[in-house]
């Protein structure tokens, strides 16, 4: 089975997201992550979505949500053509005999600290999937009092953008 990231361009409207996951349900694909917000225009919305599945049926959903009224454009991400980050909060004990090593840690992963308490400590780590992934497992041998992290967010490098490819 496959990774896939896929950006949907779509018009800022109620009950697309819906429309637009719901596409992913009916075809049985499992969504990995999901972020959506306003575009440079808020005419569009981005959705980005990162599931996982098998190329020929990865074509048939790309295809099925074209067909969607509200989908302007589609592009697919792979790490060669594009920049991808995510962002990760983690709430950690703060315990005196941790202390140094979970913050030697987090400074060698490139977290900052964004809040600190006598009883917490609160990191924020943006890159991609598979660093944070890894901070988290480096994490896990201490106490994770809490985590929130969110969906993948891609660009295409060079000047192409998603909106030079919309079929309306």
């Amino acid at each position: 089975m496959n990774r896939y990231t896929v950006a949907v361009l779509v018009r800022n409207q109620f009950g697309v997201l819906n429309r637009v996951t719901s596409m992913f349900r009916r075809r049985q694909f499992n969504i990995s992550s999901l972020s959506v917000s306003e575009t440079e225009s808020s005419e569009f919305s981005r959705i980005t979505v990162t599931f996982d599945g098998e190329e020929t049926y990865k074509q048939q959903l790309v295809n099925q949500l074209y067909k969607l009224p509200d989908v302007c454009s589609i592009k697919e991400f792979n790490s060669d053509n594009s920049v991808s980050c995510e962002l990760l909060l983690i709430k950690m004990a703060n315990e005196a005999a941790n202390r140094d090593d979970i913050r030697t840690a987090a400074s060698a992963f490139g977290a900052k600290t964004v809040d600190y308490s006598k009883d917490s400590i609160v990191f924020r780590l943006a890159d991609d999937s598979r660093k944070i992934d890894d901070f988290i497992d480096l994490m896990r041998d201490y106490t994770i009092l809490e985590i929130c992290r969110t969906g993948s967010v891609s660009l295409e490098k060079g000047s192409t953008t998603i909106r030079q490819t919309i079929n309306l």
